[in-house]
């Protein structure tokens, strides 16, 4: 695996642009490394990660099929087990649902059924997110789930070069890796504008090591612990407490199986204070994770409460105003930190 770069660079790419640059680099250097899913030829994915692709290695590569989710994930993992590295993308991660049985009962378990004999060198690309208007069955995150469930790594970029990198290390991974992009970060012109959607990108092939959080800032008095779209709302909110004189220290996490325990704790011994934001349900999920291994290690880092900021325990609504209730905007993390620096 190649380290992550620290070379500067100056190119700036979408997230978007940057996925499918890191898939590209990996087919031109590996040819058992395909993709297949709906819409990923002509279209270049419907939130654009597979663009290009298709007028570079040609349909035999490059592989659009028909809506039949259970079909072709079945037929990725066919193919990984017998020594390619197929990247198949589920258009939407509310799909799961229809075609989960291959996702967990042999993607996920294949090794372990064979006693560490075969392997799935898979990527499985989704994506999540609201704050669209897309609805209770196009609009959740559901990365708690997927992370529930063990056998897959699980992994979520924020930010382009982020992006590129975990993309690389996933198709390099001999384990089957579920990547998940939100649909607010792939820097699409049709969608609400992210600035940081696009960022510095070196140009060579790199890897971001899956299993390590970053810190993207750093602060004193507060860790905030978030990850995908979360991170750019809470980078904001940090950026307008500085001028309270107030520190956040802003985790992304990237990576939830495996989960980066350590860089969370040494942030929450350092400030005493923790809040959780995260865009999928608040129960049974990543929010309650987090809090149970700081509650499991030495709550008394703690000196107040933590808070949490996720999605209640509703579908994701449709209405405009319903579904800004729902999802953890700035405002919900900014009265989140002040609750918790006022006790």
């Amino acid at each position: 695996m190649t380290a992550t770069t620290s070379a500067p660079t100056t190119r700036r790419l979408t997230t978007a642009r940057a996925m499918s640059e890191g898939i590209a680099q990996e087919m031109g250097r590996d040819e058992g490394v395909f993709v297949m899913g709906e819409d990923v030829g002509a279209y270049g994915g419907i939130f654009g990660s597979t663009g290009g692709l298709l007028e570079k290695f040609g349909a035999t590569r490059v592989l659009d099929t028909p809506i039949s989710e259970t079909a072709f994930i079945g037929l990725g993992i066919g193919a990984a087990v017998e020594g390619m590295r197929p990247i198949v993308e589920l258009m939407f991660a509310d799909f799961f649902g229809v075609c989960m049985d291959q996702i967990y009962n042999h993607m996920a378990k294949i090794h372990f059924e064979s006693g560490g004999k075969v392997r799935v060198p898979m990527v499985l690309t989704t994506a999540v997110g609201g704050g669209y208007s897309d609805g209770a069955q196009h609009s959740q995150c559901l990365w708690g789930t997927f992370a529930h469930l063990p056998g897959m790594k699980v992994v979520v970029p924020s930010n382009p070069a982020d992006a590129k990198g975990l993309m690389i290390s996933a198709i390099r991974d001999d384990s089957p890796v579920v990547y998940m992009f939100h649909k607010g970060v792939m820097g699409l012109p049709w969608m609400a504008k992210n600035p940081r959607a696009t960022g510095p990108v070196p140009e060579e092939p790199y890897g971001v090591p899956i299993g390590e959080a970053a810190v993207v800032r750093e602060g004193a008095d507060v860790t905030v612990v978030t990850l995908s779209l979360s991170v750019h709302h809470t980078l904001d909110v940090a950026e307008e407490m500085s001028s309270r004189g107030v520190g956040v220290e802003v985790i992304d996490l990237r990576s939830l199986v495996p989960l980066d325990t350590a860089t969370v704790l040494n942030s929450v011994h350092k400030t005493g204070r923790l809040v959780i934001v995260d865009e999928d349900y608040q129960s049974f999920g990543l929010s309650g994770e987090i809090a149970a291994r700081v509650a499991e290690v030495d709550p008394r880092m703690l000196r107040a409460p933590l808070a949490r900021v996720a999605v209640p325990d509703v579908p994701i609504p449709y209405a405009r105003t319903l579904e800004q209730a729902v999802l953890p905007t700035r405002e919900r993390i900014t009265a989140a930190i002040d609750g918790v620096l006022s006790q």
